[in-house]
């Protein structure tokens, strides 16, 4: 089973943490990996740096720029994740923009990706169409979840046929609008919420933007599976370094309880 699959299946509130790869250092990445498990975390999507980030907002923008003068590509990161399986057991995705795979080679991508363990790709810019047409069989063939996101305005015709489609989670964005939201979520976000858990999916929901702490994570995984942080965890990250990690991740689970 995909580890994504026997992830969603555990009786918690699933935590993933994005950041980006080659930030704050070009050798964080592993580094950031292996810290991140060692606290809890429940699944970990890498960010693969890209020069025009529409879906970013300004911190995970700032994060992309500094990874590529730090020299980051596509095949670095490749070489950094060899033996990620030596160590790291919980799921990791790769979440980037389609210009960079493609430019790399889908297949070859793929391919690498398998190679080093990778069990999902979060793709923003790929269309549903164009994923069907071309990709879903490839994907497939190396074993990769591709995960789609939803937002507010998302029909529910859309929502039903990436439900269909979808065999790990959906990505739920809390609201319009960018990454690194900083307002918390309203009545409206709440409703939102609500209204996709009614829909009763098939495939399990993960929310993510404007997650920063305690919280923002009960409320976003008060009606689905798990939620994502990424702008705060990397706020963090470049303020205090990976020694603020424990201190970090474990506000954010405080008083949890497991399967609530």
């Amino acid at each position: 089973m995909n580890r994504i699959n026997s992830a969603l299946e555990a009786d918690k509130k699933l935590l993933s943490i994005y950041f980006t790869a080659g930030f704050p250092q070009l050798d964080d990445t592993l580094p950031i990996i292996e810290t991140l498990q060692e606290n809890g975390v429940d699944m970990i999507e890498i960010g693969l740096p890209f020069s025009d980030p529409l879906a970013d907002g300004p911190t995970i923008q700032e994060s992309s720029r500094k990874a590529l003068e730090n020299g980051m590509t596509t095949s670095k990161l490749f070489e950094q994740l060899e033996g990620l399986r030596d160590r790291v057991h919980i799921p990791v995705l790769i979440m980037g923009y389609f210009n960079p795979i493609l430019q790399f080679g889908v297949r070859e991508f793929c391919q690498r990706c398998r190679e080093v363990g990778i069990d999902g790709l979060i793709i923003p810019d790929l269309p549903v169409e164009e994923y069907q047409c071309h990709y879903q069989a490839l994907f497939a063939e190396f074993g990769l979840r591709m995960v789609f996101l939803i937002t507010p305005q998302t029909p529910d015709s859309r929502i039903h046929q990436i439900d269909s489609l979808s065999e790990g989670f959906i990505y739920m964005v809390s609201s319009p609008g960018v990454t690194g939201g900083t307002e918390g979520f309203g009545k409206t976000q709440t409703e939102y919420f609500q209204r996709i858990a009614q829909m009763q999916l098939k495939t399990p929901q993960v929310v993510g933007f404007g997650i920063k702490d305690q919280q923002t994570f009960q409320q976003a995984t008060e009606f689905a599976q798990g939620g994502i942080i990424g702008s705060a965890f990397i706020k963090e990250l470049e303020r205090s370094g990976l020694e603020a990690v424990p201190e970090f991740l474990s506000g954010i689970r405080k008083q949890e309880v497991p399967g609530t």
